[in-house]
């Protein structure tokens, strides 16, 4: 790392005697075939990094005391049994809530009864666009001095769904409705990049179309004079098992949006709550996926994320059940509390291959969104397919790295244990699943990795 003292005793060594002694050892064979790899974001990935590749680069770091939250999903699918529910796994350690409210019927009121709202954060997901129920939430939230995070992002649902809620004038007239709710404890506007994640999108087009996807909405809102000098937004990030990668695309994420904002005049910090991705998990094999889980939640957390919520290892193919959830939290309450996580975002902070990569990964998302800005925008690169062909294009790339055993799965394109049965095990169907619609553009459709290869055992079974 950066302007330590920690080997001041030994003579420095150059990166180029560094390579002479392991071309030496290479006997012959090639340097960059033998060791130099190239990453599904085009990066060529070196054997060795040191203080020179940092030399003429900018980095970016966090806040001295930035820490981070442990979260935890709810359904609310009954309000009483939620609100049961979140008060029994905030007395077993978590400190964020993330509500899905799936009606707007909802009684926020019975839904947050007996919380203390000034202590708990809170992410609102919410699966219809309407002011008045909103509305009135964010009064209570108001008048309990809450911090919350409403997610309104009619974008993310077209990309999902094909279709926006009402249409086009209605979804953005409402949107700018919502947007002039928000205070500084109560952000309005969220942008899901675990969506294109889930999908296959590399790193690069990850952080290019949230920033593409968010830029959408500052144009919106500064032409409706919605806000002034103020943006709170949040991104809910899917994290991957490139493990730092996944550190590094948390940095740049922070890094471009700062100086995004910056080109507006606008004050800005984004929060980012991080979920581990469902693209490499599996239904066979299941305990893996606790294993994948653990270190994608260390990469959230050592690349920034403000609150972590886990993924149960068996979230594909069960309904919400007690013990699920309770390893998922247990596995975040492991890193932070025995772990010495509690204040690790500052880990990464000068480590050569870390810095390398969040600025490589910086540079090339920002090339890729001027790209599409100057095509247009994001919402002209939905309406024109092309967003959606590129994020399939690198979807099938890493598909056949998978396929072929480049990209490894324990239990599932490697060492299968052929003992395993899961057709009876099965409450929630976990493959891509169609439905002939009309829609306006053509929807960015999440799809795991092993789905096939699953499909084929099930029917062996």
């Amino acid at each position: 790392m950066k302007n330590t003292n920690l080997f001041k005793e030994f003579p420095e060594v150059s990166a180029k005697q560094w390579k002479q002694k392991i071309q030496v050892d290479l006997k012959g064979a090639d340097y960059n075939e033998a060791l130099v790899w190239e990453s599904l974001e085009g990066i060529n990935v070196k054997p060795f990094y040191n203080e020179e590749d940092l030399e003429n680069i900018p980095t970016f770091s966090l806040p001295q005391d930035h820490n981070w939250s442990i979260g935890q999903s709810i359904y609310v699918n009954d309000e009483k049994k939620s609100n049961t529910k979140a008060l029994e796994i905030l007395e077993k350690g978590v400190e964020s809530l993330i509500l899905n409210i799936p009606n707007e019927a909802t009684d926020f009121e019975a839904l947050l009864a007996d919380l203390d709202l000034e202590e708990v954060e809170l992410y609102f997901y919410f699966e219809f666009l309407s002011l008045e129920p909103i509305k009135k939430l964010v009064t209570y939230l108001k008048g309990k001095k809450a911090k919350a995070h409403l997610n309104i992002d009619i974008i993310g649902h077209l990309t999902k769904d094909g279709n926006w809620y009402h249409n086009l004038e209605k979804d953005h007239e409402l949107f700018t409705d919502l947007v002039v709710l928000g205070t500084p404890d109560i952000s309005v506007i969220g942008v899901d990049m675990l969506h294109y994640q889930n999908a296959g999108a590399n790193m690069v087009q990850q952080l290019a179309y949230a920033l593409a996807h968010a830029n959408e909405y500052i144009n919106h809102v500064v032409t409706s004079s919605a806000v002034e000098k103020s943006f709170p937004i949040t991104f809910t990030v899917g994290v991957g098992s490139n493990y730092f990668f996944e550190i590094a695309k948390l940095k740049a994420l922070r890094w471009l949006w700062k100086s995004l904002v910056a080109e507006y005049g606008i004050q800005s910090e984004c929060n980012i709550l991080a979920i581990p991705s469902k693209r490499n998990k599996t239904l066979y094999d299941y305990n893996v996926n606790m294993l994948r889980t653990t270190s994608e939640c260390m990469s959230a957390v050592l690349g920034g994320a403000d609150t972590v919520c886990n993924l149960p290892y068996d979230a594909i193919y069960h309904k919400n059940n007690e013990f699920g959830e309770r390893i998922a939290r247990n596995q975040l309450l492991l890193l932070k509390e025995e772990g010495y996580f509690t204040d690790a975002s500052q880990i990464s902070d000068g480590a050569y291959y870390t810095e390398s990569l969040t600025n490589q990964l910086a540079e090339k998302a920002l090339t890729l969104f001027k790209h599409l800005e100057k095509t247009g925008g994001f919402l002209e690169g939905l309406k024109k397919g092309t967003v959606q062909q590129k994020i399939k294009e690198s979807a099938q790339k890493e598909q056949q790295l998978f396929d072929e055993g480049k990209i490894v799965s324990l239990g599932t394109n490697k060492y299968q244990n052929p003992q395993d049965r899961m057709k009876d095990d099965m409450e929630l169907y976990p493959f891509v699943k169609t439905k002939a619609r009309k829609t306006i553009i053509e929807p960015i459709i999440e799809k795991r990795l092993a789905e096939a290869s699953e499909q084929k055992r099930l029917n062996d079974e």
